[in-house]
């Protein structure tokens, strides 16, 4: 069996994510597809517009043969600890023969090499990052830098490297193969374009329009015409039949229980979070008395040197109770401990089957199959379950439904 892993958020499911779907079983020539998908959470640093169950469906009427949970912590982290954490639950299932991702430049080749150059850290790459970071570089600007210096010395092209390294799916492709060459994987990587809008782009376009413009755009006009262009015939019903009684869930949803976690902490306390540091936590403590909503939040804390995503994260992390030593612990002990099944296809016995012999972390089908878990993936676990029953009380009181706890929700079957 060929076995294709696709790393996403279906934040919603869109053309895009078909097309993306669809090129990587050909180019891959792929019999099965797994994707790891973010659950309630996202890497921007907020809640996804809908629930995991719902986008894990979209998923597997259209295509995918199998939907596991990426862990909130990897989830909401940064590209780096996103790319990771992905990487090692598909390279934990041992039978994953490939990852597909999609691009701006769609070329593996370039991205490999910068990710190898990254992961190797060779002494000339060094050194330019040391004096780049001397004067006063942010870790990104400086990085950039020392890899173009690293280009031109080595005589390759150092414009091609400044085009590919403003991209954000770029960036997260390089570090998706830089995390195959640190755990010396076996799976091979393939990277096709992208098509239609750009990631950051917030105008709805004909047919293939971001994630980004379809949230912003439901956001104006609920459910739309132009919102269903963008949106394969299965997602488009899904939406419909649960729109303002499942979804959509904003960042400001969840204003007051930020705002009642930040009364509680201290400047101390507020750096044990993940991606939460001094000088965020000074500036929370500082200014959290005009606190008027989550988003409000976050643009009254932004500075030059502290990006809107990142202060988003930090604040995320501080509602979830997501520390930087949970993430050392997960790390240290292989990162993820399971694999959560959001939903499969029916058609796919054949799969699960396989998986069953070659995984090396237990496969959940229920959350009360604790028995095999490690004392870190029974902690991981606990998270994830907490962030989902926020989530769902958030869903709860905003559409005025009946409360299903995590260990209650069922898997997708289709």
């Amino acid at each position: 069996m060929n076995i294709v892993g696709l790393i996403t958020e279906y934040n919603p499911f869109h053309n895009g994510h078909l097309y993306h779907i669809q090129e990587a079983q050909r180019v891959t020539k792929a019999n099965a597809i797994v994707v790891i998908m973010s659950g309630n959470f996202v890497q921007r640093g907020a809640p996804a517009i809908m629930p995991k169950h719902l986008r894990a469906k979209s998923a597997l009427l259209s295509g995918a043969d199998l939907v596991l949970e990426l862990p909130v912590c990897f989830a909401t982290g940064s590209a780096e600890f996103f790319a990771m954490g992905a990487i090692a639950l598909l390279d934990s299932l041992g039978c994953v023969d490939s990852i597909c991702f999609g691009s701006e430049c769609g070329d593996s080749e370039i991205l490999g090499k910068i990710a190898k150059i990254l992961s190797e850290e060779p002494d000339d790459y060094k050194k330019a990052l040391q004096n780049a970071l001397r004067k006063g570089m942010s870790f990104p600007q400086a990085r950039q830098h020392a890899l173009q210096e690293y280009f031109i010395n080595n005589h390759f092209d150092a414009n091609a490297l400044a085009d590919v390294l403003s991209q954000p799916n770029n960036i997260l492709g390089i570090e998706y193969m830089k995390a195959l060459y640190q755990r010396n994987s076996s799976m091979k990587a393939y990277s096709i374009r992208r098509i239609g809008a750009g990631y950051h782009e917030s105008e709805l376009t004909e047919k293939y329009s971001s994630a980004s413009a379809i949230r912003q755009s439901l956001a104006k006009d609920s459910l739309s015409e132009g919102i269903y262009r963008q949106l394969p015939f299965v997602a488009q019903t899904i939406m419909k039949e649960t729109f303002d009684m499942r979804y959509p869930v904003y960042a400001n949803d969840f204003s007051l229980i930020l705002k009642y976690k930040l009364l509680q902490e201290t400047k101390k306390s507020l750096t044990s979070y993940m991606d939460v540091s001094e000088d965020l936590a000074n500036r929370i403590i500082n200014l959290r008395n005009d606190f008027q909503s989550f988003d409000g939040f976050c643009d009254a804390l932004k500075t030059k040197d502290m990006t809107y995503a990142r202060i988003s994260r930090g604040l995320l992390h501080i509602l979830l109770n997501i520390r930087t030593e949970h993430l050392a612990n997960y790390k240290k002990n292989g990162y993820c401990h399971y694999a959560h099944i959001l939903g499969f296809r029916k058609s796919s016995a054949e799969l699960l089957s396989l998986l069953k012999g070659t995984s090396k972390v237990p496969l959940l089908t229920k959350l009360t199959q604790t028995e095999d878990l490690s004392e870190a993936g029974c902690q991981m676990l606990l998270q994830d379950i907490f962030a989902s029953d926020l989530y769902e009380s958030v869903i709860t009181d905003k559409f005025e439904t009946s409360f299903i706890n995590e260990y209650r929700q069922q898997i997708v079957k289709v």
